[in-house]
């Protein structure tokens, strides 16, 4: 996983480092190429990763090689500020139509505004100021030329760069455009002033409403990043200082009030509370939260006092990772993002050879004028730039997972959600996932002489290594029952089935009732000590004692059936006894199952370790269409390949940690509860940050709308560019539609568009 920067970057080796940089300004594919440019040639920068989208841009560079200024200098010699870097990211932006280019801008469309005055109105007062190659400049023509001047400056100034690195984008083409409507009211003496100075201005507008548009797009983002509180109150020497959160040091005790933000992770040492844990997790309600329990940071105390010890440094905590971890996903391009890059660099150039086509063929076969014939090829240059056909996709994709990330939902890239939106089939894992996890013991049968203690003492001593939840509940029941643990060593887990280990010098193994089968015991014919619960059989004709069960055919089977899992403890000699622990169904399970399917999610189908007849009562409970149980975790693979065979595109979910294998093989991988899990995060595709599992039809849902607005959005951009172009040669396409239209509408419609994605609610 990417790790968080530091305020001078972060290390990725040795003397390399990494350093995230905002770019405001940098919001289209033509200044990313700018960028682009400045840093290939920027001595001792090794790898850089331009975001339009989100403003921003990643440096890897050779710290013995050159310094971070030399790479902010090297990023604004492009022409783009760098307003914050690392840990220091500006989340305040200036006002767009205040702005210094909005000021020309506005300027420039005075000079118009008075222009045309002149020109239609006060015509007397239009006077001839001089005669420039056989063009009569009037007053009129001044004002335009004025106004190409002020509010174009910026426009020539970019167009400059752009033809000093050979790119073909819309700052060289709209540059172009404008000095060839100015070259032509020289050459051909019919002025087209009124023309340049449209296209200065208008597309300076253009510009203001694609940057208001992005900034729009952006805010939710930011929204993100201003979730962590800048200060925090740090217990020192017995007193109470307030310091920079980055000032805050692992280990160290933080005071959070009723009404204030944690300001990073960290575990509850004192105090109790609700804490609302929606920015990070996406629960909408407030979790209880007392000693021991974990906090993150950007969530809000809402009524105690709480005293919490820091567990991350500032830039390290759960909400920078997702905050990250958002930002980078547009790293991972989906496939209609690389369709359309491909695509954008063969519509620029086809287009150019179109307008040349047209300006000299449109005087022979339409009979018009040449001036008319320059506008044409002038209005054709305009549309030749695919800037909102190429922000059509990635603008799309970070509504989409930024509306996501604010849900408790973290997606690790735009070619995930796309991947999600074609999930046919769906496995999910039944512990911790279909269930809460939280197991407790139902039934302790002692066996053969044992007592109910010596049972739970040995499971005790078995099952304190361990680090499945089954263990957890063996240790919890025994720890309430005063049973203390015995001696432990050579302890061994057998996957998937059992462990072994040396309890006070006696070799134990606890188990599934199949991995005693397999080392022996004869499971149909056992004694109880006590009922322990369950029903004994009286008699049998194999055996004349009324304590006699029979494990294998009746006493396991039937607390299976019941939804329990059995364990079975013993010496390798003897079964001395078997414990039952249970499980809850997620609240919310069955009908997020039910949901998927109403959505159009063909199959849903259990994976499981658990027994069959456990697994068969969970499923049956939640509704899944087939449950497969007894897995090993290579079983759980081979499950989710056959699957995406039959299938094709499946989605797994589970915990991130037992069933990364499953997880890394299945189309998309979904990990639940992954706030505060390092492995969680790294594992997965689609992370759910808390363990609410009705956040999948939420997650499909987006991923569909996602793809829907994606495939608008192209094909809108495409289209509305295609039928404009086709239009210009006969005379119904005037140069300022082309640009409002061709350029600052469609840029604003795919990004509005696209930001509906906000609108979709878990």
């Amino acid at each position: 996983m990417t790790t968080i920067e530091e305020p001078t970057g972060s290390r990725a080796a040795d003397s390399a480092v990494k350093l995230r940089l905002d770019v405001p300004e940098m919001d289209c594919s033509s200044c990313a190429g700018k960028v682009e440019d400045a840093l290939d040639g920027a001595a001792g920068v090794t790898g850089h990763d331009e975001q339009p989208t989100t403003g921003s841009v990643v440096v890897t560079y050779d710290e013995s090689a050159t310094s971070e200024a030399a790479v902010v200098a090297a990023v604004e010699a492009s022409g783009y500020e760098v307003t914050g870097t690392g840990r220091d990211r500006d989340t305040d932006r200036a006002d767009v139509w205040t702005s210094p280019r909005a000021l020309q801008t506005w300027a420039g469309g005075v000079f118009v505004a008075v222009g045309l005055l002149f020109e239609f109105v006060l015509g007397d007062a239009n006077v001839l100021l001089a005669t420039l190659g056989g063009s009569e400049l009037h007053a009129a023509d001044a004002l335009f030329l004025v106004a190409v001047a002020v509010g174009g400056r910026e426009i020539l100034r970019e167009g400059v760069r752009s033809a000093r690195a050979l790119r073909m984008d819309i700052d060289f083409l709209m540059s172009v455009a404008i000095l060839g409507a100015l070259t032509a009211s020289l050459a051909f003496g019919e002025s087209l002033y009124f023309e340049a100075a449209t296209l200065a201005v208008l597309f300076s507008v253009a510009e203001l409403l694609e940057a208001y548009s992005m900034d729009r797009a952006r805010q939710s983002l930011r929204e993100l990043m201003e979730l962590s509180p800048d200060e925090a109150t740090v217990r020192r020497d017995g007193e109470e200082v307030t310091v920079p959160v980055d000032d805050v040091d692992v280990g160290e005790v933080v005071v959070v009030r009723p009404g204030e933000k944690v300001p990073t992770d960290g575990v509850v040492v004192d105090g109790e509370s609700a804490i609302d844990q929606s920015p990070v997790t996406g629960e909408s309600v407030p979790v209880e939260k007392t000693d021991g329990d974990e906090v993150y940071a950007g969530t809000v105390n809402e009524t105690g006092y709480l005293e919490v010890r820091v567990t991350s440094a500032a830039g390290d905590d759960t909400l920078s990772r997702i905050v990250e971890l958002v930002e980078d996903a547009q790293s991972n391009q989906t496939d209609r993002e690389q369709f359309v890059e491909r695509f954008a660099s063969k519509y620029t150039p086809a287009v150019v050879a179109f307008a040349i086509f047209t300006t000299l063929g449109t005087p022979f076969v339409f009979g018009v004028t040449w001036p008319t014939a320059v506008v044409y090829g002038l209005t054709l240059l305009v549309l030749a730039c695919p800037c909102a056909f190429v922000i059509s996709t990635p603008v799309s994709v970070v509504s989409g997972i930024t509306s996501a990330a604010r849900h408790g939902v973290l997606v690790k890239g735009g070619d995930h959600l796309e991947a999600m939106s074609e999930v046919d089939a769906v496995a999910v894992d039944k512990t911790g996932t279909l269930t809460t996890g939280d197991l407790a013991v139902t039934d302790v049968v002692a066996l053969n002489g044992n007592s109910e203690a010596d049972v739970l003492a040995c499971a005790r001593g078995l099952e304190s290594r361990s680090e499945h939840p089954i263990a957890d509940a063996i240790v919890e029941r025994a720890e309430e029952s005063g049973v203390d643990a015995p001696a432990v060593e050579d302890f061994e887990s057998v996957t998937g089935k059992g462990v072994r280990a040396t309890l006070d010098g006696d070799r134990h193994v606890a188990g599934k009732p199949g991995f005693f089968a397999d080392l022996g015991f004869d499971l149909s014919h056992v004694h109880a000590t006590t009922d322990g619960g369950v029903v004994t059989q009286a008699a049998r004709e194999r055996c004349e004692r009324s304590d006699c069960l029979d494990l294998l055919d009746e006493t396991v089977p039937d607390l299976q059936a019941e939804g329990k899992t059995v364990v079975l403890v013993g010496t390798e000699e003897e079964l001395e006894g078997l414990v039952a622990v249970a499980d809850t169904v997620r609240p919310g399970a069955k009908e997020a199952l039910a949901r998927l399917r109403a959505l159009g999610v063909e199959r849903t189908v259990m994976l499981t370790g658990d027994n069959e007849r456990t697994a068969r009562a969970v499923g049956d409970e939640v509704g899944v269409d087939e449950v497969r149980a007894e897995l090993l975790p290579d079983e759980k693979v081979a499950a989710v390949d056959e699957l995406v065979a039959e299938y094709g595109d499946v989605a797994m979910v589970g915990d991130g940690i037992n069933d990364a294998p499953a997880l890394a093989t299945a189309t998309v991988g979904i990990a639940m509860g992954a706030a505060g899990t390092d492995t969680a995060l790294e594992t997965a595709d689609i992370a759910l940050m808390g363990d609410d599992i009705a956040k999948l039809p939420y997650l499909y849902e987006l991923a569909g709308d996602a793809n829907a607005v994606i495939r608008q959005n192209v094909w809108a951009s495409l289209g509305v560019k295609a039928a404009l172009a086709l239009a210009v040669p006969f005379g119904v396409v005037p140069i300022w539609l082309a640009v409002l239209a061709g350029d600052a509408g469609m840029t604003v419609g795919v990004t509005g568009n696209a930001m509906r994605l906000s609108r979709v609610e878990p």
